[in-house]
């Protein structure tokens, strides 16, 4: 029998929560997880990122505690504030279609992930460090329970976020909380999209990106910001954009022009 590294499932049996523990996706005791077979005609740059919303907790998902290989892990109350760095893998084939420890059916093919210690579900932006493409995921699962990662990505949030050819990648994970501002009138307000090319302490610096960019027939504002409100910064950015998804494809396509900095970014 295998010893298991991946997802925990939570069922009760006679009175006690057993906890069962599932082979992680990424290469864990020399095991890999396949590569699926795309189903015809999906184009996986097409998938939308998960949209944060608010859902109730799940029932099974969020013990207070729970042990895998003799340490206990702690669950989070909540995710506010939650941002980290660390190792991100995937999983794939193996799981597809099995209960994932929210008890949602994993799917290899939309946009969710594995956490060890976040309250599930939860929405989080993960960011590649390498080639800074960003992508929002839906936690609804726990792994991976793999020294020094911290997150694992569906198959095809893997391939969107630039982690299945390599197979682990260094990103950076931030909690996120619905993509809706309530205003004093109760009426709601889309959170706007953008992508963020530069920031600047001189503002002459910032000018001179935004000509490069009209030269390019980008057009792009200047953003006044402050920071600790002590100091000035002036941000280049573009948009804004009607989702993640469009405002992601122009900030790798400004990445492979030159401008590493580009990142999606909402206000």
């Amino acid at each position: 029998m295998v010893k298991s590294v991946r997802s925990v499932g939570n069922i009760y049996q006679s009175g006690v929560l057993a906890v069962f523990v599932f082979l992680s996706g990424c290469s864990v005791l020399g095991v890999k997880d396949g590569a699926p077979r795309h189903p015809p005609g999906m184009d996986v740059s097409q998938i939308s990122d998960a949209v944060p919303k608010n859902e109730p907790k799940s029932k099974y998902g969020n013990p207070d505690s729970y042990e895998v290989f003799g340490k206990t892990y702690h669950v989070m109350s909540n995710a506010d504030a939650y941002r980290a760095r660390g190792k991100a893998s995937w999983y794939g084939t193996k799981f597809h279609g099995k209960r994932t420890s929210s008890g949602e059916t994993y799917d290899m093919y939309k946009m969710t992930a594995a956490h060890k210690t976040l309250p599930l579900p939860s929405y989080v932006r993960v960011t590649n460090l390498d080639n800074k493409r960003e992508i929002v995921v839906k936690v609804n699962d726990r792994g991976p329970f793999h020294d020094g990662r911290i997150i694992d990505l569906s198959y095809v949030a893997a391939q969107k976020l630039g982690v299945f050819a390599t197979g682990t990648a260094d990103v950076e994970v931030v909690a996120l909380s619905p993509d809706i501002q309530q205003e004093n009138s109760g009426s709601q307000k889309p959170v706007s999209v953008f992508v963020q090319v530069g920031s600047f302490a001189q503002q002459e610096n910032a000018r001179r990106l935004k000509q490069r960019l009209k030269a390019s027939d980008i057009e792009s504002g200047i953003q006044i910001a402050g920071i600790n409100g002590m100091r000035r910064v002036f941000r280049v950015r573009v948009g804004p954009f009607d989702d993640r998804e469009a405002a992601g494809r122009v900030a790798q396509s400004l990445i492979d022009m030159g401008l590493p900095d580009a990142k999606v970014i909402s206000d």
